[in-house]
């Protein structure tokens, strides 16, 4: 029998990564495996032939979506004639639900079996969605441990196959090694500075984190901040704030405290035990949108692994330098109460996040979807 063929499509950096990891699991699951799809330089570095790339394709809020659109039905057009010809034997799908949802059909029309890997977040808005998975998707892979029970119980076959982001090499768990390597003083307090990855986020954020930051040195003036910067965004006026692009991780590492974006920084922040608050700023109509349709009660990701808010969430107008910079001082002065809670809370989330593997236990349910 032939080798198989697999398309696997990823539209965000983040769903990017994931996918070539698991791009890499596969072809050790099933030798020979044929890889074609969508996505980015890593995918590409993992061998995937692209038919299309996702640079420029992704943005988020409701209102800033509308501008991809064209984009995104050309896209489209192509992966359905891609379908068409009939020699792909499974479709895997990562994240970015917005548009592969819509592929999910195409593939589903086509005979074409689907295996979605990090799932879209219905359980915070959306949930009529459901129906539309249970129709299309064969195998849902899920990174959240709470997300199983939630779509097993509305007829979704899903697997937990823990958090992608424990499969990442483990940070030197010494901080003042971690500072020294960032040219910093090792015995002063740092802050890590964290305005997101996509230059939209940054626009946002920028210009109130770095009022935050002024604020935090204001009070204490040893406090050393250092800005976890994306190769492509803007930082205007950093003064003396210490932009270190592409390590975020070793930022986070370095970090006494954070100020991070909601989204998967903050369980970032967590695996590397830095106690962090959280904020976020969309278009006003965006967020308008989002609190009439959102069902959960946090956006971080480490108070909804919880149950429970174990980091300060400060969303759109409440997301002020002012009340970013107080929430954030307790958490830099070590011994004290809120950063000891604090603490103990990211200790309970990195245990619910499961076991590495993730790569491998998704390959392992695409070579069963793919047997005859």
């Amino acid at each position: 029998m032939a080798a198989p063929t697999v398309f696997v499509s990823a539209g965000e950096p983040s769903g990017d990564a994931h996918a070539a990891a698991f791009a890499v699991a596969l072809r050790q699951a099933v030798p020979g495996v044929r890889l074609e799809g969508v996505g980015g330089p890593r995918l590409s570095e993992a061998g995937v032939e692209l038919m299309a790339r996702i640079e420029g394709l992704t943005v988020m809020g409701f209102v800033e979506v509308l501008r991809k659109v064209p984009a995104h039905l050309r896209l489209l057009r192509s992966i359905r004639a891609r379908l068409a010809r009939g020699d792909v034997r499974l479709v895997v799908l990562v994240d970015y639900p917005g548009f592969h949802l819509r592929v999910a059909d195409a593939a589903q029309r086509a005979g074409v079996p689907v295996l979605y890997y990090v799932a879209p977040a219905l359980w915070a808005w959306g949930e009529g969605r459901i129906q539309r998975m249970r129709r299309s998707i064969a195998r849902l892979a899920v990174i959240l441990p709470f997300e199983e029970d939630f779509f097993g119980s509305r007829g979704v076959r899903a697997t937990f196959v823990g958090h992608p982001l424990l499969d990442r090499p483990p940070l030197n768990p010494d901080r003042a090694e971690l500072k020294r390597e960032l040219a910093l003083d090792p015995s002063r307090p740092v802050l890590c500075v964290f305005p997101g990855s996509r230059q939209q986020e940054v626009q946002r954020l920028w210009g109130h984190f770095r009022e935050t930051a002024r604020l935090v040195r204001q009070a204490r003036p040893e406090v050393q901040v250092v800005v976890a910067a994306t190769p492509g965004g803007a930082y205007p006026e950093p003064g003396d704030l210490h932009l270190v692009f592409g390590r975020p991780e070793t930022c986070l590492g370095a970090a006494d405290a954070a100020l991070c974006k909601s989204g998967t920084t903050t369980l970032e922040a967590a695996l590397a035990d830095t106690p962090m608050v959280i904020a976020y700023r969309v278009h006003p109509v965006s967020y308008r949108l989002a609190r009439f349709l959102a069902k959960v009660q946090w956006i971080g990701l480490v108070n909804l692994v919880a149950g429970r808010e174990v980091s300060p969430e400060f969303i759109q107008q409440r997301a002020r330098a002012d009340l970013l910079a107080e929430a954030l001082l307790p958490l830099l002065a070590v011994g004290s109460a809120t950063r000891s809670r604090q603490l103990e809370g990211l200790r309970e989330v990195r245990a619910r996040l499961g076991t590495p593997g993730a790569a491998a236990r998704v390959a392992a349910i695409a070579r069963s979807l793919l047997q005859p």
